[in-house]
C-alpha cells in the first residue's frame, strides 16, 4: 500500500539512519500491514500536534496500534537511546550549543509554598492539629449543630 507522504512524515534518509537504532522484530511469517514506518510517522504527528491518539489520522494506521509500538518503545527504553544516540552524534559534530538561560523573574513561589498560614496557628498547634479540630474550634464553639 502507497500511501502519500504527509508534511511532517521521515524522509528515506531519516528512516536509514534510525533504522539501526530501532530494535529488531522477532516475528516471522506474514509481512505486517503496517509497517513500522507508518506507525513511526503516526507517533510524530500525535507528538506534534498533541491530538488524542484517537485522531490519528487512517493513513498511518490504526490509532491502537501507533499508540502501542510507542508504548512498547517507551517501556524498553527506545525513545531514550534514540535520543541520546542523536544527541551525542550531533555534539560530536559540534551541532548543539549547551548553553543554558534562567529568567528567574518568572520564578515565583506561591504565598502557601513555605507552608504557613496568612494569619499563623496558635502557639503550640500545630497545622495539622487545626485542621483536625475542624472549622468550630477556631469560632470556639460547635455553631453548625446548635445553630448558633
Amino acid at each position: 500500500m502507497i500511501t502519500p507522504v504527509g508534511r511532517g512524515d521521515l524522509t528515506n534518509g531519516q528512516r536509514a539512519r534510525l533504522e539501526p537504532l530501532l530494535p529488531r522484530g522477532i516475528k516471522s511469517g506474514r509481512p505486517p500491514v503496517w509497517t513500522r514506518p507508518h506507525l513511526m510517522d503516526g507517533i510524530r504527528w500525535r507528538t506534534r500536534t498533541g491530538a488524542p491518539w484517537r485522531e490519528v489520522p487512517e493513513r498511518y494506521g490504526p490509532w491502537d496500534r501507533v499508540h502501542d509500538l510507542f508504548r512498547r518503545w517507551q517501556r524498553d527504553g527506545t525513545w531514550a537511546r534514540i535520543v541520546t544516540h542523536l544527541q551525542a552524534e550531533s555534539e560530536a559534530k559540534g551541532l548543539i550549543t549547551w548553553d543554558v538561560n534562567v529568567d528567574s523573574t518568572v520564578c515565583r513561589a506561591h504565598r502557601h509554598a513555605a507552608g504557613a498560614a496568612k494569619g499563623g496557628y496558635p502557639e503550640g498547634t500545630a497545622r495539622r492539629d487545626h485542621h483536625r479540630a475542624g472549622p468550630e474550634a477556631a469560632i470556639g464553639g460547635d455553631h453548625r449543630r446548635t445553630g448558633r
